[in-house]
């Protein structure tokens, strides 16, 4: 081998070797990131968090977030207590909305600064959405009631519980509008099961139960109605009355009468629990 053969050889050697370094610097570089790729998250920084401790999205300049506070899981269990605490009252306002019963129980309530929840059947609320809307405008908070009002549901397979309450969540959020959320689901004639709490609670919905039943439903009289409350109220905080359903009047007679009394006791209306521990 002449002198000129064996230099190119040296070169071409040369060469290779380079390569090889490089291929093997980049392979332990692919090695170090796959390890911490699929190691998980650094044991030592708070879930959720990118690295040096800030939260994702938009920060401070140096990186810094104040920490956001953690999703409440909604209760599968029915809630009967009032967020205002011990002494406050829910008012919830069934089988709406109607065109007629409806904005006379809004007029009482505002009449007074009282808020209530009304819980609202599906296909009524997409045929009145002008209705939801004004209740949603008002202050007042939504509550699912099923599609058609079953009060068999729990008889039902869980499929027809899970779209009665699915489809109807759907129709009362499109007719609010607005982004506007149903924050409860009351089974018709209080048929719950453990299926269709799971399955509320599961879309952002607290099953809600009653403590006072006006039985309004059957025109005992505005007077009656008013007893009832009067009556009942230790049993609980959560009345039951109706605006839909069939003739309300003497429930809109009725709800001034209610309102002055719990002033008078001293009683505060507010909204059920939702994620709060459900203690009266």
């Amino acid at each position: 081998m002449g002198f000129r053969d064996f230099t190119a050889r040296a070169r071409r050697t040369g060469m290779r070797a380079r390569v090889v370094v490089a291929a093997s610097a980049a392979a332990a570089a692919m090695t170090v990131w796959g390890v911490a790729a699929f190691a998980g998250p650094d044991p030592a920084r708070p879930a959720g968090t990118a690295e040096g401790g800030a939260k994702g999205g938009t920060g401070s300049e140096d990186g810094a977030k104040a920490p956001e506070a953690p999703v409440q899981r909604i209760p599968e269990d029915i809630a009967h207590a009032s967020e205002g605490g011990a002494g406050a009252v829910n008012l919830t306002i069934d089988d709406g909305p109607d065109p007629q019963w409806t904005p006379r129980i809004l007029a009482v309530l505002e009449e007074h600064g009282v808020k209530a929840t009304f819980c609202m059947v599906g296909p009524r609320a997409k045929a009145h959405p002008d209705l939801v809307k004004k209740v949603v405008a008002g202050g007042h908070r939504l509550c699912n009631h099923a599609m058609d009002h079953d009060t068999a549901m729990d008889r039902k397979p869980v499929a027809y519980q899970e779209k009665q309450i699915l489809d109807a969540q759907k129709l009362i959020e499109e007719a609010a509008g607005g982004g506007a959320r149903v924050e409860y689901y009351r089974a018709p004639g209080g048929a719950f099961t453990p299926d269709s709490r799971r399955i509320a609670a599961a879309a952002g919905m607290r099953p809600l139960g009653w403590n006072v039943d006006t039985k309004d439903f059957q025109k005992p009289g505005a007077a009656a109605i008013v007893g009832t409350v009067k009556r009942e109220l230790g049993n609980g905080p959560t009345i039951l009355l109706h605006d839909g359903g069939g003739d309300r009047r003497q429930t809109v007679e009725a709800l001034g009468p209610i309102l002055d009394w719990l002033e008078r006791q001293g009683r505060p209306t507010g909204f059920p629990v939702r994620t709060a521990p459900d203690t009266p």
